[in-house]
């Protein structure tokens, strides 16, 4: 079998084993869909969160309610601050279905785990770990937003707080691309979303001169490191710069962040002498792309 096939069977498989597609989930009266929702409403979560960390419409979600409102486990009100918004809180009737679900499910995963030698459970989780980290980056999106979008200024306002904290000196959001730069000078904004609205890094690149653009803020938030995003950003921003005829690219960094000047290496960079008066570049870059 290719590869998506492969993923294919092993999806099947693993919510077959799991039981995910009955309708008495864990021998409970509820199939998995609403024992799911059941367990993410905790001590309560307004409806658009749900909507959100679940991936479903609000008619879906709203039927799902409904069920267990209608089994008296589930109550939605109106957010006491705020009436626009409603929110989902379990019944003490709920809060035991809870509770049993819980216990259901340690017990099933527990009996799982236990036909299984302590070596092999560590080879499971590990094997689940690296899964999930991989499906995890498989899921970002790198896109192009305007440098004067919320979001836009949402990223580099995280990247000017890490730098502040990490440098000796600190540092001053005044060296930040300004809101609308890239109209003027030429370049585009990029930013890597693990959901809708959820940015979890950024980058640009800006024209210097004719045939020339630098590489600047790349960032990427601290819970994603380690995924290699930061090189699939860096590479976006590569191809996206060379696309539209630059060839050569420059990028400056700091001595206090190693793991920066370890990637740029890594990726084709060479040092070069300071090409800019940049307070905060005390290591230079340049790459020359084929």
């Amino acid at each position: 079998m290719n590869q998506i096939e492969l993923v294919r069977d092993f999806n099947r498989y693993y919510t077959r084993r799991l039981g995910v597609l009955g309708d008495h989930y864990l021998g409970l009266e509820r199939p998995w869909s609403e024992s799911r929702l059941l367990f993410e409403i905790g001590e309560g979560a307004d409806l658009r969160s749900l909507r959100s960390l679940l991936g479903l419409d609000s008619g879906y979600l709203s039927r799902m309610l409904r069920s267990l409102e209608g089994q008296g486990l589930v109550e939605v009100r109106p957010h006491p601050r705020d009436g626009r918004v409603r929110v989902a809180s379990l019944t003490p009737a709920g809060a035991a279905a809870r509770a049993e679900l819980d216990s259901r499910a340690r017990e099933s995963v527990g009996s799982l785990l236990g036909r299984l030698t302590s070596a092999q459970r560590d080879r499971l989780v590990a094997a689940q770990e690296q899964v999930r980290r991989l499906l995890r980056m498989a899921s970002v999106e790198i896109a192009l937003i305007p440098d004067s979008s919320d979001i836009a200024r949402w990223c580099l306002r995280q990247y000017a707080g890490e730098l502040d904290a990490r440098f000796a000196s600190g540092y001053s959001e005044s060296a930040l691309l300004r809101p609308g730069e890239l109209a003027s000078t030429g370049g585009e904004f990029l930013v890597a979303s693990e959901e809708p609205d959820s940015a979890v890094g950024c980058g640009i690149w800006q024209v210097l001169s004719p045939g020339v653009a630098e590489i600047r803020h790349v960032w990427i938030d601290p819970d994603c490191r380690g995924l290699g995003l930061g090189r699939r950003m860096l590479s976006e921003l590569e191809s996206r710069a060379g696309v539209q005829g630059y060839r050569t690219l420059r990028l400056g960094t700091n001595r206090a962040l190693p793991e920066a000047a370890a990637l740029y290496r890594s990726s084709g960079y060479r040092e070069i002498p300071p090409y800019s008066d940049a307070e905060y570049n005390e290591l230079n870059f340049e790459k020359v792309l084929s």
